[in-house]
């Protein structure tokens, strides 16, 4: 028994009803190990993430890690915005949802636990797949010590980057996110570092 786990359900109040249905239905499954992750209760096969319960003010949800591969036959699985690859929620207004997709949750469960079973794995975007600014190219060109240290960061950081510096609609925007992280790059950290 985890105690962070059996904390989260026990001080949960928006949703307790569901999260624990959610939580029964997918301990019904022996081969998951309950864990506590990301501030929730994710349910892991061999140290790898299956599916995790959260809650919003709108809706609860399952997020399954590697749901990008699951077949969604019912068209319930959700991408959260178009940047989230590999994770697919199933969201849930009321319980009687729970209910009636329980059939369909455990299947989704099964089916998850196969794809990690295979060692299937989500086809990331490559660094390359993230167009680079106007204006962090010529950055980038202008600045040896920029160039050295942005493509020395980890591939990880290099997308957090190029995607904050393009979401910018405005040229002069996307030169002051370049100018205020300009010093985090050169020390070799992350936008969130």
């Amino acid at each position: 028994m985890n105690t962070q786990v059996e904390h989260f359900f026990e001080k949960t109040q928006q949703w307790s009803e569901e999260f624990n249905l959610l939580r029964d239905i997918i301990t019904e499954n022996k081969s998951l190990e309950e864990e506590y992750k990301w501030m929730h209760p994710c349910y892991t096969l061999d140290g790898k993430n299956i599916v995790l319960i959260h809650g919003f003010k709108e809706y609860c949800a399952l997020l399954f890690h590697k749901g990008a591969l699951l077949k969604d036959p019912e068209g319930i699985l959700i991408q959260q915005t178009e940047n989230v690859q590999a994770g697919r929620q199933i969201r849930f207004k009321h319980i009687a949802e729970i209910i009636t997709l329980r059939p369909v949750i455990q299947a989704y469960i099964r089916e998850a636990i196969e794809i990690e079973k295979a060692g299937l794995k989500v086809e990331m975007k490559k660094v390359n797949d993230y167009p680079i600014s106007e204006e962090f190219q010529q950055a980038l060109a202008q600045d040896q010590e920029l160039n050295t240290a942005f493509y020395s960061l980890t591939t990880g950081r290099q997308k957090g980057y190029l995607f904050y510096f393009n979401q910018a609609k405005q040229s002069k925007t996307r030169q002051n996110r370049i100018e205020k992280y300009y010093q985090q790059i050169l020390d070799g950290k992350g936008i969130d570092d």
